[in-house]
Formats: structure tokens, sequence, C-alpha cells
């Protein structure tokens, strides 16, 4: 492990990986060359399956496990929050155009009159507000993120299209990318160490995902029935490199997702899928 913990911290790559003065455009384009020229059998459409990507057996065990996923019942307790009235009558339907569906894709996105983004969690949690209903905590899974599972699944198919246009989005991107690139933490891993620089390779028993695509397939189930939206994930990873993690919906997660999810921007999204 120590070998490896050292090839992580000596590795060179993400300097100079995105420029600083470069568009979000210019990053996105960058990094799918940047990973076409690393992994040039990959198809564009592999990039939603993450490190499942580069383990044909993993990937045969996915779509086995989905054929009978082992957290349907909380799927359906999912979609039972979604459909249930509000005490007003309504439904989160009413907050969303098309009743939420195909919408998932275009969050993160930057509000200028609140001045701040709004992810979809954000959304939700207006729309409670909106309908005279408590919000929900960003790190309660059994609830916000629960809920999340069957909101985002009615995107499913929606390819991501994320938007960064003015000044307050695009501080709030170039934010987002400072933090996936900035190491921290006791072992001094950032975001990119693991998911930029070290895609495809192993950490202990687990291959890395890339960059791109990340963003596509949350909230998943971990290890069964346990559901984790990306934030969540954010947070597990901090963990993992002893790093003070943030909240879940505090404005440096929010920012991250934003990067994130603009890398992401033409891939189909697919939520509430099995992940180790």
């Amino acid at each position: 492990m120590k070998k490896i913990l050292m090839a992580f911290v000596s590795a060179g790559v993400l300097v100079g990986a995105v420029s600083a003065h470069a568009t979000p455009e210019q990053d996105r384009e960058h990094a799918i060359q940047y990973f076409k020229n690393k992994f040039p059998n990959l198809k564009w459409g592999d990039y939603t399956k993450g490190a499942l990507a580069f383990n044909k057996d993993a990937w045969d065990q996915y779509e086995s496990i989905m054929s009978f996923p082992p957290f349907e019942s909380q799927i359906e307790q999912s979609k039972k929050m979604w459909e249930t009235p509000f005490k007003n009558g309504k439904t989160y339907a009413s907050c969303f155009p098309n009743g939420g569906k195909n919408v998932a894709g275009n969050y993160p996105y930057f509000d200028d009159k609140l001045g701040k983004l709004v992810t979809f969690e954000m959304a939700l949690n207006q729309c409670r507000e909106k309908n005279g209903e408590q919000p929900y905590s960003y790190s309660d899974m059994k609830t916000m993120g629960l809920l999340t599972a069957y909101a985002r699944s009615l995107s499913d198919g929606m390819l991501m299209n994320v938007e960064v246009v003015g000044p307050g989005a695009t501080a709030a991107y170039e934010a987002g990318k400072e933090m996936f690139f900035s190491r921290r933490g006791q072992l001094n891993f950032s975001c990119g160490t693991c998911h930029y620089d070290n895609a495809g390779n192993r950490v202990r028993s687990e291959l890395l995902s890339p960059l791109i695509g990340q963003a596509t397939h949350w909230p998943a189930f971990r290890a069964g029935e346990n559901v984790s939206t990306l934030q969540n994930r954010y947070k597990g990873c901090n963990q993992n490199v002893r790093a003070q993690p943030f909240k879940e919906g505090s404005d440096e997660y929010n920012n991250l997702e934003y990067f994130e999810s603009y890398m992401s921007n033409g891939l189909p999204m697919e939520a509430a899928v099995f992940r180790k």
C-alpha cells in the first residue's frame, strides 16, 4: 500500500491538466481528449459505467444485479415519497417542467436572482418549502437520498446538459475546478489524484473511475441497500484521504458537483444504480 500511495503522491499528470484560463468547454474537450488517449478502447457511452468500464466481469455482475436489484423495495418507497401529496394536495411533480421528467440533467444551475447554485436536491427542498413542508437535511439518506433516487430516475436517458453562463456561474465553476484539483487531508490527495491521474488504476482492490461520467448515475445504492447521493460520496472520499469533510449542500460540494456535472455533459443519465 505504501508504494501505491507514493506513486499517487508523486504523479505529475495533474499539473496543467486543465488551464487556469480555459473556458469550461475547453476544459471539457481537453479532458475528453486526455481520456481518449489514455483509454482508446473505451466508447463514449462507456464513461457512464464509471470504474465498471475497465472490468468486463464486474460489468457483467452489475448487469446481473440490476436485473433483480436488491434495493427494489427502496425504489418503491422512493416513488411513493415522490407521488404522495403534500398537505396542500400538490406533489413534487407540480414544481418541475414536464412533471419532473428529463429535467435533472440541467442541474446544478446558477440562479442569478439567488446569487448561488441550485442543485437538484436544493430544488426538491425549494418545492417542499413552497408547499408548506419542512426541508429535508441534505445529509439524511433516508429522506433526501431516497427521494432523489426516484426523482432523478425520471431523467434516465437524458443527456447531461449543464450550462455555465455569466460571471456568477463562471466563478462557481472555477471554484469547483479548484476543489477538484486541490490536495487535502493527511494523504495529500485531490479528487484529481485518483480520478484524473490514476483513473483506471487500482487502489487496494478497487479500480478508480475517470472524471468524465461521474455525475451521471447518482444516487447509487452501495453495498446493497444503502443509498448515497453524489455529495454524500464526496464526504466519504474526503474521509478516505483523512480530510475534514464538508457538509452535503455546502458551497464547496455544490461547486464541485457543478464542475463534475459540466464535465459529464453529453452523457446519458441513469439514477438509482448499484455500485460497490
